[in-house]
């Protein structure tokens, strides 16, 4: 029998090297988005189901209506037995659903 010239194969130091440093490397961390897109929705969900909400300012005003539009810089209320509002948002302290906070 004579013995085949058999080569081992086997990667070549420099690239031993490299595939070392790129585990090395942390991963970076993915960016978080500038807007979730959660404010968006949840004034699409109170305006199509024309939920009555209750707008605190942070004067300490409060006032109840139903929000019928909303862009990036304010709402714009529709209230019974009152006027319409059109509200800066910067000028509200926090809302929720009318009859859903029992104190």
């Amino acid at each position: 029998m004579e013995s085949a010239n058999r080569k081992l194969i086997r990667p070549s130091l420099n690239e031993m090297k490299e595939q070392a440093t790129n585990r090395a490397r942390p991963l970076k961390k993915a960016v978080p988005p500038d807007q979730t897109n959660a404010e968006n929705f949840y004034y699409v969900k109170q305006m199509q189901s024309k939920t009555p909400m209750i707008i605190v300012m942070k004067d300490g005003e409060t006032l109840e209506g139903i929000i019928e539009w909303y862009d990036k810089s304010c709402l714009k209320v529709n209230r019974d037995g009152a006027p319409n509002l059109l509200i800066f948002k910067p000028n509200i302290k926090y809302m929720y659903k009318a009859g859903s906070l029992n104190g």
